[in-house]
């Protein structure tokens, strides 16, 4: 019997215990390679809430991720030992203690000398995880796909985190480099005209959706890959690039976003980067009831596992 069937990858994806993709549910992380962490808080939404379940949700649609990935070659299992590391237990009452809590576990994850993979939860737990990250990297170079900048200097009046001030708060504090961040898919309707002024002014390269529509997934990567060089990189995906019409299961959908295939092509064109991090935020399973939302995540999670094994392959 090898490992994996050991561990459950022989049942039907309808049975046994949903962790990503059957993996051993455990915080001793000695020996581990990478960690898939849960990131249950969905305090910073401005809109519709729910996303506290997308770990779950996502977890159990990994599932249907049989393990080889035929368009990168490789079967990340065979290259990496991952495990679940379970769900950061944050405060849904206090955003600030959930805070706190998250850039604790993540610091412990990255001590041990995993890479992580986090699940949200809403966009604001991306300044924890960019936290920790780089108390142990350094500035990090950030490629951001989402339909907003997040880059507000407050949604509500006398309170500065919520899911559209993360990457505000990372520049500001020096956790990214700002000659090497960029926002792809950014769209939809603004609160004013100096929205993407303003995050403009603070490094963001934004590439809008209808500028990489226009100008194509090669020529947005290859810019990407010019900017981002051998840097350090970390990875913030929000559910909210893709179009609705794929990922209805999210709190502020904007239409005109990216399909499902191209959010898989410009995941495998980051293969040359050196990653050192990833979340994957926004998924709220209360909003779509097929589950194509959650199916999506689970399988960028998957792009995000073979990067790492080639990474890890090349040594």
């Amino acid at each position: 019997m090898t490992a994996n069937a050991a561990l459950g990858a022989h049942l039907q994806p309808f049975a046994g215990i949903p962790t990503f993709m059957r993996q051993p549910a455990s915080r001793e992380l000695a020996g581990a390679d990478v960690c898939v962490m849960g990131v249950p808080v969905d305090s910073g939404v401005s809109h519709r809430p729910g996303c506290r379940f997308g770990p779950r949700k996502i977890r159990e649609l990994s599932l249907l991720l049989w393990g080889y990935n035929n368009v990168l070659g490789v079967a990340p299992l065979d290259h990496l030992r991952l495990v679940d590391y379970g769900d950061v237990n944050a405060p849904p009452v206090d955003l600030r203690a959930a805070h706190t809590a998250i850039e604790a576990e993540a610091a412990a994850v990255l001590e041990a000398g995993c890479t992580l993979l986090a699940l949200g939860g809403d966009h604001s737990i991306s300044l924890p995880l960019l936290r920790a990250h780089a108390r142990r990297h350094g500035a990090l170079a950030v490629v951001h796909f989402d339909a907003h900048p997040d880059c507000w200097e407050s949604e509500f009046a006398g309170h500065p985190y919520s899911h559209g001030t993360p990457f505000r708060h990372a520049l500001q504090e020096g956790l990214i480099d700002p000659a090497a961040y960029v926002q792809i898919g950014i769209r939809g309707s603004t609160s004013s005209a100096n929205d993407y002024a303003d995050a403009r002014a603070l490094g963001a390269r934004i590439i809008t959706a209808d500028e990489a529509q226009a100008r194509g997934v090669p020529a947005v990567l290859a810019e990407v890959q010019a900017q981002m060089g051998r840097r350090k990189v970390y990875v913030s995906m929000d559910i909210d690039s893709a179009d609705p019409a794929y990922a209805p299961g999210t709190g502020t959908p904007e239409v005109g976003g990216f399909s499902s295939r191209e959010l898989l092509q410009y995941v495998r064109g980051l293969r040359d980067l050196h990653l050192v991090g990833f979340d994957i935020v926004e998924v709220s399973p209360p909003y779509d009831h097929g589950d194509i939302t959650a199916v999506l995540a689970a399988n960028l999670a998957f792009e995000f596992l073979s990067l790492l094994a080639l990474q890890h392959k090349q040594g």
